[in-house]
């Protein structure tokens, strides 16, 4: 089990792109999204009068109503132009979407499901095109998936062993039973989960830190967003922020239980800041 581990995390690394962050990260935990909140991702954004903001709604099965409501909260806050970009696997390729990804000054990546998002934009011209907009100075934003897909190491939200079957957390803190894959690469430097508290994902979170003890875990709650910028992150927004790092003499059971003596674990709220490097 333990050289299991380690032939997955050293596939992902070797896929690990190398590019200078310029832009911002806007990380929501998914939730409701306050007014204010939304104030926070414009006013990070930088918006001008002139400039858009594409909207990536492939997570969900419902892009329409997706744009829908997204139209409706960035209303309250600015009167920029929101475009709808619902690539397919037919027109990934799609030239002039593609250049306007390129040129978006805020990207928002709706909620759904990751892993449908990414089965469509991985190491494709859009993925391409979302990383450009953001080393050229972009703001990327997203909600609960559009959160976890954000990380190159991206938490499905599946387990890997014994009942399979979808749940909020993990029920057991087993070994090699948090399913992992390689998502938009945008933050390389940490593992993001989200409606943490709200839905008590700490059994999942450990077991990810305990996958990649290297790299700190972060659980953003509902209506709370981390702003990255370089190695910085700042919170904002209505809730918390936990984060799990440094586990200290990581170990696997005979029966492939996780086990350690001590991990930090840090809280923060409304303006705080950490680093993550």
């Amino acid at each position: 089990m333990k050289h299991k581990f380690i032939t997955v995390s050293t596939a992902l690394m070797l896929c690990l792109p190398v590019f200078s962050q310029q832009g911002n990260l806007f990380i929501i935990g998914g939730g409701h999204k306050s007014k204010t909140l939304m104030q926070q991702l414009v006013a990070t954004a930088q918006l001008r009068t002139d400039d858009y903001i594409a909207f990536l709604p492939m997570a969900t099965t419902e892009p329409d109503t997706g744009y829908f409501y997204i139209k409706e909260s960035f209303a309250e806050v600015c009167h920029n132009k929101v475009i709808n970009f619902n690539f397919t696997k037919n027109d990934i390729n799609k030239t002039a979407w593609l250049d306007s990804v390129k040129n978006a000054k805020l990207i928002y990546l709706g909620g759904g499901d990751q892993s449908r998002f990414m089965d469509i934009v991985l190491h494709t011209p859009i993925q391409s095109a979302i990383q450009t907009a953001y080393t050229n100075g972009a703001t990327i934003a997203g909600t609960s998936a559009g959160a976890a897909m954000m990380a190159h190491y991206m938490i499905t939200g599946n387990q890997l062993l014994g009942d399979t079957a979808y749940e909020s957390t993990f029920p057991k803190l087993w070994n090699n039973n948090i399913e992992i894959k390689e998502g938009l690469s945008l933050l390389d430097s940490a593992i993001i989960d989200m409606h943490f508290i709200v839905r008590s994902r700490y059994n999942r979170l450990l077991t990810a830190i305990a996958a990649y003890p290297s790299l700190p875990c972060i659980g953003i709650d509902e209506g709370t967003a981390v702003i990255v910028h370089g190695n910085n992150a700042k919170v904002v927004g209505a809730s918390q922020v936990i984060v799990f790092a440094h586990p200290q003499n990581l170990h696997v059971t005979k029966d492939g239980f996780i086990k350690f003596e001590d991990v930090q674990m840090s809280i923060y709220t409304e303006g705080d800041s950490f680093q993550l490097k």
